[in-house]
């Protein structure tokens, strides 16, 4: 039995898998240890981040988010380090990057695989040394923090393409905690359905009471490829078009999974790729070939535009396929 000892209320469940992670968390938070955090997108790293934080001696400090895959490569740099008066063009007043301003306390690097080669360097420095310079300065800063990085990208194949540092991984992956898919942790699937219909509900100010047997079942057998993020989109879509108090998911939202056998044997393997192009088909053809934007197919699996267009690639899906 795996015990811990601290309450942790936000993360919803009490799988082993989950388990496993917090226990993890908790071994590894009061230190001021880089930690990396590995798992597919939409499984909640930001929040365990945010647990880690908490769980620490900088808890009283600034939390400090930056996620590398929200940002044009060209902007991450001063987004970082900050940069001076003057430094490039537009650069109208001197501005103050993340890393100072999460002095004394943690910094989250949130998609650390899509920082580009170029500032690489720059990272690594920071975490060898605790020093930069702002972009247009001269002047070496030092700065107190603990990094937490998070990636659902392999950085060992990016490392084996040269899209990756090896020296910088190695800095990075001092504490790695994987971070469990939504398939690896099927038990905690109704505890996070009736967390999202309650949200959800006194948010729209609808009483849902009632989530049936079956409904629960098919639930806890789909296809989650963007995780717990979108089975809450899905539980909010189910929400909105529920009009009595007992929960109403759309037929199409249920999506069954192929059988994964636990030796993941080549069939079972095959399996699950042919249920995932199906999925990702399905998406692209209702959303007329769109796969970025607010109607695009990404949006409605929950995935970001490139993530679904890596597993497109890996899937050998082309627009030729729908």
């Amino acid at each position: 039995m795996i015990r811990l000892e601290h309450d942790f209320r936000e993360i919803i469940g009490d799988s082993p898998a989950i388990k496993r992670t917090l226990q993890a968390i908790e071994t590894v938070a009061p230190t001021d240890s880089t930690v990396l955090l590995r798992g597919e997108t939409g499984t909640g790293k930001e929040l365990l981040s945010r647990a880690i934080h908490s769980l620490s001696p900088r808890r009283d400090r600034t939390f400090v988010r930056l996620s590398a895959a929200a940002l044009p490569a060209t902007l991450i740099e001063s987004e970082l380090f900050g940069y001076e008066k003057g430094a490039f063009t537009g650069a109208g007043t001197a501005k103050v990057g993340r890393l100072e301003l999460a002095n004394r306390g943690t910094l989250f690097l949130d998609e650390v695989g899509d920082i580009p080669l170029e500032v690489q360097p720059k990272l690594l420095r920071l975490l060898q040394e605790r020093e930069f310079e702002r972009l247009g300065s001269a002047r070496t800063q030092r700065v107190d923090i603990r990094l937490i990085a998070a990636t659902n990208c392999d950085l060992e194949q990016m490392i084996a393409d040269g899209l990756f540092r090896s020296d910088l991984f190695y800095r990075l992956n001092v504490f790695p905690v994987h971070v469990p898919a939504l398939r690896d942790r099927p038990t905690d699937i109704p505890a996070l359905v009736h967390h999202f219909v309650d949200k959800f509900g006194r948010k729209m100010k609808r009483r849902l009471t009632t989530v049936p047997v079956a409904t629960m079942d098919a639930l806890q057998r789909s296809f989650w490829p963007g995780n717990i993020r979108e089975l809450e989109n899905v539980i909010e879509r189910a929400v909105i078009l529920s009009p009595g108090p007992e929960l109403q998911v759309p037929p199409a939202d249920l999506r069954p999974t192929s059988p994964r056998a636990p030796t993941e044997s080549s069939a079972a393997t095959g399996q699950l790729r042919n249920a995932e192009r199906e999925v990702i088909l399905r998406e692209l053809r209702a959303s007329k070939g769109i796969v970025g934007g607010p109607e695009g197919a990404a949006t409605k699996l929950g995935l970001k535009r490139t993530t679904l267009q890596s597993m497109m690639k890996k899937l050998g899906i082309t627009r030729s396929s729908f």
